[in-house]
């Protein structure tokens, strides 16, 4: 997302805390979400036109940051979650997507000598924005390395 849009969410969040705390609160919620439903039904006409007469165009349109965050809030956004994730891992070679558990928690995997913790939190920050309904991501890295060496194992004899 860019930052216009992270800093409109902010705000908002600022002034729903301050909505929340007053004496009108449930006055105010019922406002805001009147107004979301409204915008909601509004966009989900939107994307039925669209739909029908030019997906291409919605999926065009779905690929800015501002509309793509606004038809995931309504849960009008063409891809599903899973499909926006990989797309958002493509640059992300050393990273492997595990999938979406039940509970909506995205599983990765840092493959090969990468255990850099930033390549693991650029590659959560791109799924958190990719699929802002995902609860969290879980990161693990690849399982330890196997040792070779020349000699038998322990407790091994070599007869000649």
């Amino acid at each position: 997302m860019t930052d216009d849009v992270e800093s409109a969410g902010d705000e908002v969040e600022k002034l729903l805390a301050a909505l929340r705390s007053g004496e009108d609160r449930e006055v105010a919620e019922d406002l805001v979400r009147v107004l979301m439903d409204l915008y909601g039904d509004g966009l989900a006409r939107i994307v039925a036109v669209l739909r029908e007469h030019d997906a291409s165009l919605l999926r065009t349109i779905a690929a800015d940051d501002l509309v793509a965050s606004l038809l995931v809030l309504h849960d009008l956004h063409p891809d599903d979650p899973d499909s926006r994730i990989r797309r958002a891992l493509v640059p992300f070679d050393t990273v492997e997507y595990l999938g979406i558990d039940d509970s909506g928690v995205v599983r990765l995997r840092l493959r090969g000598g990468c255990r850099s913790t930033a390549q693991a939190a650029l590659a959560e920050r791109a799924v958190l924005d990719a699929a802002p309904e995902v609860v969290s991501v879980a990161i693990t890295t690849a399982g330890p390395l196997l040792q070779i060496g020349m000699e038998p194992p322990p407790g091994w004899s070599v007869a000649s």
